[in-house]
């Protein structure tokens, strides 16, 4: 059935659901799983300095949930492998699926107002659409 699992956390409750999910479809099928949270970098930075100081902003923000994962992953038998990385996040988890060859992106969903998804959508809709694997997206 699946052979990879990638979670998408990007700390907030909605994700941390996906993260229990995901890990124990993991445990329940003795799968590899991966955990990915992206730093969202300044659309136009106005200094190098500035893009650095933000991934290190990013860093510092995701250890506590990249810790917490992986102590939840070990409770459960597994390890889990953390990926932190910068951009924009439905690219770069798209992406980050299609190059490491994910069978399945497990997502947490996270209710905004029908208007907010009408006009601007939501990372979860995106990431539905885009990624080249299954999506679970939890509640």
């Amino acid at each position: 059935m699946y052979r990879k699992i990638l979670v998408a956390h990007d700390g907030s409750p909605g994700a941390f659901a996906a993260l229990t999910a995901g890990l124990d479809l993991a445990a329940r099928l003795e799968v590899e799983v991966h955990m990915i949270s992206v730093t969202e970098l300044p659309a136009f930075p106005g200094t190098m300095d500035e893009v650095i100081e933000e991934q290190d902003e990013g860093r510092r923000r995701f250890q506590p949930v990249i810790d917490r994962a992986k102590q939840l992953a070990a409770l459960k038998g597994l390890t889990l492998q953390a990926h932190l990385l910068p951009g924009h996040p439905v690219k770069v988890i798209a992406d980050f699926v299609r190059d490491r060859d994910f069978d399945l992106l497990v997502v947490g969903f996270m209710g905004h107002s029908a208007l907010y998804n009408s006009l601007i959508g939501s990372t979860t809709d995106r990431l539905v659409h885009h990624s080249p694997s299954a999506v679970l997206v939890v509640k």
